[in-house]
């Protein structure tokens, strides 16, 4: 992590990702770039809802390629670069056959280094094969959860599932949120941990740095009107005043209760749930 000079009151905790010796280039490749206009928190008729995001420095989209649909072809990393839209570095790839393309990075990797999408592939980091052939107590990322659907989930910093059981037809994985999950052996994982594993680590420092990230101010509910807030009213400062924590819409939140809902769809592929609270922080 890099520290800074207290220069400021906000330089004196500020802390951020060294770059430094890793990144290989601040230029992305042209050909796989272009602007996009973020969503900030709005569904296709404007409304709000994810708060608080909005504003923040404008960014240069990166097509990366989660599909991973070139098999049996040998491909080498040209680069590592930073990505403004993921926390995870990224990479440009360059196929045996001349094809360019961007992929999330796993941890110590380096530029010249080479790695294949095949079912004979072996197990070494970047590969990339079936969970079928994965064996048990392997770390992988960038996983699918549909056969041929791309990779969706464990895609973060310093994150990865570690496959603990293979059996009819499924491979259960433990995931980064310590549930474990039934995946279809059929779907495609890439051997490693995600790059930039430090990223938990930063502190911004300051309230404008959020604002650049395009993270917009929260505002306590204890500080809020009753009309806008479960927590709202009161003369002074006041406790929640309810057994059990609740969002702004009234729902359990945090403090260890569970808010899965209890019919989604994916309940059945669900071997153990992920463990909250107390419990989960002193792991």
């Amino acid at each position: 992590m890099k520290t800074y000079r207290p220069t400021t009151p906000s330089k004196r905790h500020e802390t951020t990702v060294t770059y430094r010796g890793v990144l290989t280039t601040s230029t992305p490749e042209k050909s796989l770039t272009h602007g996009y206009k973020r969503s900030v928190g709005r569904n296709n008729q404007g409304r709000i809802t994810t708060r608080h995001k909005g504003g923040g420095n404008k960014r240069l989209y990166r097509d990366v390629d989660f599909m991973y649909n070139k098999h049996d072809i040998p491909a080498k990393v040209a680069t590592i670069e930073y990505d403004p839209n993921r926390n995870a570095f990224i990479g440009l790839v360059v196929y045996a056959d001349g094809e360019k393309r961007y992929t999330v990075l796993p941890k110590s990797v380096k530029v010249g280094d080479k790695f294949i999408v095949s079912e004979k592939a072996p197990l070494t980091t970047l590969n990339r094969l079936p969970l079928s052939v994965i064996p048990v107590g392997t770390f992988v990322y960038n996983v699918e959860v549909k056969p041929g659907n791309g990779a969706k989930m464990v895609r973060s910093a310093g994150t990865f599932a570690q496959v603990v059981a293979n059996d009819g037809g499924y491979t259960n994985l433990k995931m980064p949120s310590t549930e474990v999950r039934k995946v279809s052996e059929k779907c495609w994982a890439t051997i490693g941990e995600v790059s930039n594993s430090e990223y938990i680590l930063q502190n911004y420092g300051k309230a404008g740095k959020s604002r650049w990230k395009g993270i917009r101010p929260t505002v306590r509910g204890s500080a809020m009107n009753p009309v806008d807030h479960p927590y709202g009213g009161g003369e002074g400062a006041q406790g929640r005043g309810l057994r059990r924590a609740k969002s702004v819409y009234g729902k359990p939140t945090g403090k260890g209760q569970k808010t899965r809902t209890p019919k989604k769809y994916s309940n059945m592929f669900v071997v153990s749930r992920r463990k909250v609270g107390k419990s989960r922080k002193s792991k």
